[in-house]
């Protein structure tokens, strides 16, 4: 099942994404007698297992009914709009490591980014108006269902809701300005993800998919989730015995080599206003971000 958020004149709401386009998932409640308002994200989490398997039950009627939409989107938000925790893993695949001239970890490089980071697709980010180093950065991104302790690897998998794309945007020269990534990974826009989650259930592996990076439609980056030097189990098992994961709390797993880091400093060409950064990840659509004009706002 893919799932997404969306505005509608103003108003946030959950949808599936069908074969026909996107239908509320309160357009669905409301056809089986559940009056309840607005549908989000948020909500869903909330209410936990009841809401999964109420939402997955209508989603199936609608399948069979070929329902439409009874509207069209404004906007696209994040799948996930106000996650909890955004945990971010650097340096996760060994090519990547060496371009950028950093050591290989020896445990999970964390670091952390904030909502004003969390955007959707076709959002348009811009650099802080005195960083000129902006780099993209294709991730596959975990999507937390259940609360989460301290679990084991084998175990971990079953803790995911669901899967997406995620750019984890990064201003190089703020990034390495001190010893922490902070400043430079947690710019307004930074934390882009979608355009939809995709169910765990629908996911075989996510230790198995192909993730590509483009820049202006040119491939930038291509590999697989298979050459992380962490994987997404034990991800979830390392961080989960350090901190509480909880449902909507999200993981970007790291980015394979072909960053604008990685290439030698004169033939760098840092991301300019006007052009357009792809993701996609194996099953999970093409997440889009446009590079804005530095704004002093």
């Amino acid at each position: 099942m893919k799932v997404a958020t969306a505005y509608y004149n103003g108003s946030e709401e959950l949808v599936w994404v069908s074969d026909n386009g996107p239908i509320k998932i309160s357009q669905m409640a409301q056809l089986h007698g559940f009056d309840e308002g607005a549908w989000t994200a948020d909500r869903m989490f909330r209410e936990g297992d009841q809401a999964f398997d109420n939402i997955q039950r209508w989603v199936d009627w609608a399948k069979r009914e070929s329902l439409e939409p009874d509207t069209t989107p404004t906007s696209w938000m994040a799948p996930i709009p106000y996650p909890g925790k955004i945990i971010c893993v650097g340096l996760n695949y060994r090519p990547h490591a060496a371009e950028s001239a950093l050591d290989v970890p020896q445990s999970p490089v964390l670091f952390s980014k904030f909502q004003n980071a969390v955007v959707g697709t076709e959002a348009t980010v811009s650099a802080p108006p005195d960083s000129h180093q902006l780099d993209y950065k294709a991730e596959l991104v975990m999507v937390m269902g259940r609360r989460c302790v301290q679990v084991s690897e084998s175990d971990a998998l079953s803790y995911v809701f669901g899967y997406c794309n995620g750019n984890d945007l990064s201003a190089r020269d703020l990034q390495f300005r001190t010893s922490q990534w902070l400043l430079g990974k947690s710019g307004d826009g930074f934390g882009a993800m979608g355009p939809y989650m995709v169910t765990a259930d629908e996911i075989e592996d996510p230790d198995q998919l192909e993730i590509i990076g483009t820049r202006n439609g040119v491939e930038v980056q291509h590999s697989n989730t298979c050459e992380m030097i962490f994987s997404s189990r034990y991800l979830i098992s390392y961080i989960s015995h350090y901190m509480t994961l909880e449902p909507g709390d999200v993981i970007f797993t790291g980015t394979p080599e072909g960053v604008i880091l990685g290439q030698k400093p004169e033939v760098r060409k840092w991301l300019v206003p006007g052009e357009r950064v792809g993701v996609m990840v194996e099953g999970l659509g093409e997440l889009v971000t446009y590079i804005g004009e530095p704004s002093d706002d």
